[in-house]
């Protein structure tokens, strides 16, 4: 044997070495796990196997070039990972460093896994120059060509900065470490620098900032071994192939008390979440970009055992009516629903789009036309249950009949309207109005656009039914290359 190869396990050592001891020590008294701890955190016992663990920059003296590439399980599933080692040269991404990513992906792409990403990266690779970022560009152009077809998630663990976070917005969920981790377009130094601005990096790209304000985050977590988990949590609810993630555990459920969350006052807020618990098996809700826009509730829940998409109005916070930003959290999420096979359950309890001048300038018609787009585009199995209002535009928006609904249901106290009473009675002329004392939700029904009206304690049932008899749906629609969303 030639002699190079005679102390193999020597080679191994050094690409497990990665910046060193020194290095990752530093890294764990910042609070973080090291590369392989993150994997083991992940993964299921024992099943990582690593790929192109030699492989090193024409620049680096580095086995692994500063990223861990391979596969594993995640409860028995096959999924693909690469894992940034912030102890060489920060996590920087030079030429091998994305061609190790790349690969990755595309051996995920052709086996139909789920790809994750643990970032712990500066950016691009300052002393390889134009190649780092060429590098980049093969890495964004994956994230776009294996989106809708692989499920890809992105996990903020340090600081991320530049094409750091280009990718990440890329992929279908983005999650991130309350405490050691920031993710932002361009760091503080670089700010100060260029403008003498001093900005605060958890003000700048903090967790908090990036899953309340901005919205770029769908969770975040207390430490690594919290968001870890999540993550984990998360891919039980996302099917393989693009088919129904179908458990078919028989679930003993009480919603006798489901009539009761609503308040008799028409004007009283309550917590939707409430009706969401009860509606679906015990403790299987999975909240996403729960502080973000929160007038508007997204998340998975099982129904029988069988995973599903809810989108909820939430009244407890601006009335539950709709803006800009709950258009944009909606319609993301029934895209990543639809994509994947996941039926869609919509909650409603809506008194329209929140009006306004700031509204209208911010562009609240087009943002509202992308939640228009992507449930009329949805043609998974889609079901409504119109809890208490559902006035106007919002009505439409919220999975309507009119827009594609496989079924409408609605409670018996729900109104359904253009507009609340309130409103329509200053409106209208008293001469032109009609006297109809006769429940606009009985009047939708009779028209055909309410299937039927339900007891709160008879829904539960009525969905587990009605979205068994759904799963073998199939829509025909106009070929063509692809709509074009108002974005």
């Amino acid at each position: 044997m030639h002699e190079s190869f005679n102390d193999l396990s020597e080679w191994r050592e050094k690409a497990l070495r990665g910046g060193g001891e020194k290095r990752a020590a530093a890294h764990r008294n910042k609070g973080k796990l090291t590369v392989r701890q993150r994997l083991h955190e992940l993964l299921d016992e024992g099943s990582f196997m690593e790929i192109q663990s030699f492989a090193k920059g024409c620049r680096s003296e580095h086995l692994g070039d500063g990223v861990v590439t391979g596969t594993g399980l995640i409860h028995g599933r096959q999924v693909g990972v690469y894992a940034q080692d912030a102890t060489v040269y920060g996590g920087s991404l030079g030429d091998m460093h994305a061609k190790k990513i790349a690969a990755l992906m595309d051996l995920a792409a052709k086996n139909q896994m789920p790809v994750i990403g643990l970032k712990d990266s500066g950016g691009a690779r300052i002393q390889e120059g134009v190649v780092s970022l060429e590098g980049y560009g093969q890495i964004f152009k994956r994230n776009v060509l294996y989106s809708g077809q692989i499920p890809q998630i992105s996990v903020i663990l340090g600081s991320c900065a530049g094409g750091a976070v280009y990718s990440p917005a890329l992929t279908d969920f983005v999650f991130m470490t309350e405490q050691t981790a920031h993710m932002f377009l361009t760091g503080p130094k670089v700010i100060e620098k260029a403008t003498g601005e001093t900005v605060c990096p958890d003000r700048l790209g903090g967790a908090a900032v990036q899953h309340q304000t901005s919205g770029n985050v769908h969770y975040t977590g207390k430490d690594e071994r919290d968001v870890l988990k999540a993550v984990r949590t998360l891919l039980t609810y996302i099917p393989t192939k693009r088919r129904p993630v179908i458990h078919r555990k028989v679930q003993k459920h009480d919603a006798s008390d489901l009539g009761n969350i609503l308040p008799k006052e028409p004007s009283r807020t309550y917590d939707v979440k409430q009706v969401v618990t009860a509606i679906t098996d015990h403790g299987s809700f999975f909240e996403t970009q729960r502080c973000f826009s929160k007038n508007i509730v997204t998340g998975f829940a099982r129904l029988q055992g069988s995973s599903i998409g809810l989108v909820a109005n939430q009244p407890k916070v601006l009335a539950g009516s709709l803006d800009l930003d709950a258009a944009d959290k909606a319609a993301r999420f029934i895209r990543f629903c639809d994509a994947f096979h996941i039926p869609i359950l919509t909650l409603v309890d809506v008194p329209g789009f929140l009006p306004g001048e700031k509204a209208e300038h911010a562009g609240i018609i087009r943002h509202g036309a992308k939640l228009l787009y992507a449930y009329a585009e949805a043609t998974v199995p889609k079901i409504t249950v119109i809890l208490r209002k559902a006035f106007g535009g919002a009505y439409v928006a919220m999975n309507s009949k009119g827009l594609g609904a496989d079924f409408v249901y609605a409670w018996p106290e729900a109104e359904i309207d253009v507009m609340g009473k309130s409103f329509a009675d200053e409106i209208v002329h008293p001469a032109l109005r009609e006297v109809d004392n006769e429940p606009s939700v009985m009047k939708a029904a009779q028209l055909g656009l309410i299937d039927d009206i339900l007891m709160p304690d008879e829904t539960r049932e009525r969905l587990i039914r009605s979205f068994d008899l759904l799963r073998s749906k199939e829509e025909d629609r106009p070929l063509k290359k692809h709509g074009n969303m108002p974005l």
